[in-house]
Parts: structure tokens; C-alpha cells; sequence
């Protein structure tokens, strides 16, 4: 059990650009939930404050090796907030990879989230495998990846 799990009153925020990273964080509350956390599931675009949260969860999906800027913002936040009013557990996610063995896959985080993740104490990244759907690619890079061996869901929401 981490010390996510243990936490009274836990925020689980997610930037997500095509749906896929928002189902996972779902996913991450509900378990929560059934361990008997209070759970409060926000995109990070409208988090302005961590304090009064007893734990985050905090996802992202990747695109180009890259975090959202939402959930960067989150980072920074939580940053502060060990700064002013001391730290707590914190645990990030990240979706993203597709294709022949993304289930398992661990792609390394940016060095950015890396070193906030050091700063806040908190364990790198765990990767999830993505989801890519031709009808919710937008974007041009996305829609050409959405013509390949990358299409499909990989997210697999039974063994991690």
C-alpha cells in the first residue's frame, strides 16, 4: 500500500489530449475510492491549489517525449506548496506509448518532470500504454500516427 492509498482526501488531476489519460486517472480514483480515499478527479487545467489535499496523483499523457503544460503547472504547484507548507505524497503517471509492446513499455520522463519528481520526493513516472483512435486524432502528427500499426487502445487497466 503507498502512501497515496493511505491518504484521507487525495486530488487525482490529469492532462489529457484525446480522452486517454482521463480514463486512466478514473480508473486511479475509483481504486482509491473502493480503498476508501475521498477523491476528488480534476483536470489539471482547473487545479489552482493543492492545499487541501492530502496526496496527489498526477498524469499526463506524452506527446513527443513531452508532458501537457497543464500538468506542469501541477508540478510547479505542488512544488510551491512543499516549499510553504511541507511536502506530501505525490504519485505521477504518465500514457502514451502505442504499438507492439506498449503495455509494458517504460519510456524515460522528461528531465523537467524528472527533476521535479526528485524535488517533491516522489517515484519517476509510471508508464501506462496509450490510445490512439483515428476519430479523436487531432492535430497534424497525430492524425498521420492514426494511419499505422500505432492505431489502437493499449492501456491495459487489469495488472498495474
Amino acid at each position: 500500500m503507498t502512501p497515496v492509498s493511505r491518504a484521507n482526501n487525495v486530488l487525482v488531476t490529469y492532462a489529457s489530449k484525446m480522452g486517454g489519460t482521463k480514463d486512466i486517472a478514473a480508473a486511479i480514483g475509483a481504486e482509491l475510492t473502493n480503498l476508501g480515499s475521498e477523491v476528488t478527479l480534476l483536470d489539471a487545467a482547473s487545479v489552482c491549489s493543492v492545499d487541501r489535499f492530502d496526496a496527489v496523483v498526477l498524469g499526463s499523457s506524452l506527446y513527443l517525449r513531452r508532458w501537457r503544460p497543464d500538468a506542469i503547472t501541477v508540478l510547479r504547484l505542488l512544488a510551491k506548496r512543499g516549499t510553504e507548507l511541507g511536502s506530501i505524497p505525490v504519485w505521477l503517471f504518465q500514457s502514451g506509448p502505442c504499438g507492439n509492446g506498449a503495455r509494458t513499455e517504460q519510456v524515460a520522463s522528461p528531465r523537467k518532470v524528472r527533476r521535479y519528481a526528485d524535488r517533491l520526493g516522489a517515484a519517476h513516472p509510471m508508464t501506462f500504454g496509450g490510445r490512439l483512435d483515428p476519430a479523436l486524432a487531432t492535430g497534424f502528427i497525430a492524425r498521420r500516427m492514426a494511419t499505422g500499426a500505432l492505431v489502437g487502445d493499449f492501456r491495459d487497466f487489469e495488472t498495474r
